[in-house]
């Protein structure tokens, strides 16, 4: 008898806790329907505290990075359903108003995207001003092309004021195969009547010594672009933790989907913080091309979809290189000389 009772009550406490989930579903359906109310991610239908304090470690701290984010990542970084990760996502863009909009606000976004110098002029009216904001940067080319001069070149060119041509902000640079030399940036910026030390005090180096490291850099990235006034992000090079770990046919659909994971995450930084990031990649030769320059980009469809503004580099006489416009949303494709001299990037 005592047990049936104690069955009984058990049931009713299930019952009773059951009740008292489903009134705070209901009580954050209405948040939803409000909108208004929904300020921080712990206002979001299905986002208790336990789930918030997820997010949080896992770098979705606004409103912004839950309504950009997918329904699996929620699902994996906070243990949220299906059905919770749906509407949390949904109640964020509704609270950020992210659905349809007319052109002349994209054009009011747009007039906010800032340009860096690369220090030459033909170079700058290729890239139809500078290295952009909100987007993502690619240069490519065989070893020796200079790729690792563009990423020294720029972190002294972001920290000079705006009417110079800079952004007049801090840079992050992900050195991937340690070659980051802070005694060419300092000799880049003193060539240029800038303070050495002053400049090489607002680059900060992180080495990445895996993929996995190179995403993480990237995830913690987003912390210090905040505390720092960071305007450019440098991943040099992009591929090759990613090339030297994932070996033949096997790996490569695991390699591209994680390589497409980190071209996600950096192209959430670029828009949500509004800094330019320029990444290096490596190439390889196509077989399957019998005439004509057989050089192509590592990584595929993946990064160029993801990379706005794709620049090819070629080695030409002495200290010339030749830069090649591959691919821009709003540029027309061409082709510049210029010169990589103990000054930098410079005119021909």
């Amino acid at each position: 008898m005592a047990k049936i009772i104690e069955k009984q009550v058990k049931k009713e406490d299930v019952k009773e806790k059951e009740v008292e989930e489903k009134v705070e579903e209901n009580l954050n359906e209405e948040k939803l329907t409000s909108g208004k109310q929904i300020k921080d991610i712990q206002d979001l239908p299905g986002i208790g505290p336990q789930a918030a304090e997820k997010l949080f470690n896992a770098n979705y701290r606004t409103l912004e990075s839950v309504a950009v984010a997918s329904p699996m990542e929620l699902k994996e970084v906070a243990g949220l359903g299906d059905g919770t990760a749906d509407k949390a996502i949904k109640a964020a863009r509704d609270a950020l108003e992210m659905g349809f909009e007319s052109a002349s606000k994209i054009q009011k976004r747009r007039s906010t995207v800032g340009k860096i110098t690369t220090g030459s002029t033909s170079l700058d009216e290729l890239l139809g001003g500078g290295v952009e904001t909100q987007s993502i940067t690619e240069v490519y080319g065989k070893m020796a092309s200079g790729k690792t001069q563009w990423c020294f070149q720029l972190c002294v060119t972001a920290q000079l004021p705006k009417e110079q041509g800079g952004l007049n902000g801090k840079i992050l640079y992900i050195d991937t195969e340690s070659s980051f030399r802070p005694e060419r940036v300092s000799q880049i910026a003193e060539m240029r009547g800038l303070d050495p030390q002053k400049v090489l005090k607002n680059v900060f180096v992180a080495r990445a010594y895996n993929a996995d490291h190179q995403m993480l850099l990237t995830e913690k990235a987003d912390e210090l672009i905040k505390e720092k006034n960071v305007k450019l992000l440098i991943v040099d090079s992009l591929i090759a933790q990613f090339r030297a770990e994932y070996i033949g046919r096997g790996k490569l659909a695991e390699r591209q989907q994680k390589l497409n994971q980190h071209m996600r995450q950096l192209m959430k930084l670029a828009e949500a913080h509004n800094i330019s990031v320029l990444v290096t990649n490596q190439v390889m030769s196509r077989p399957d091309i019998l005439f004509g320059d057989p050089t192509a980009p590592v990584g595929g469809n993946v990064v160029g979809h993801a990379s706005k503004t794709r620049l090819y580099l070629r080695k030409s006489k002495a200290t010339k290189r030749i830069a090649k416009l591959v691919d821009s949303p709003n540029l027309p494709d061409g082709e510049t000389v210029y010169q990589i001299t103990e000054k930098g990037i410079e005119d021909a």
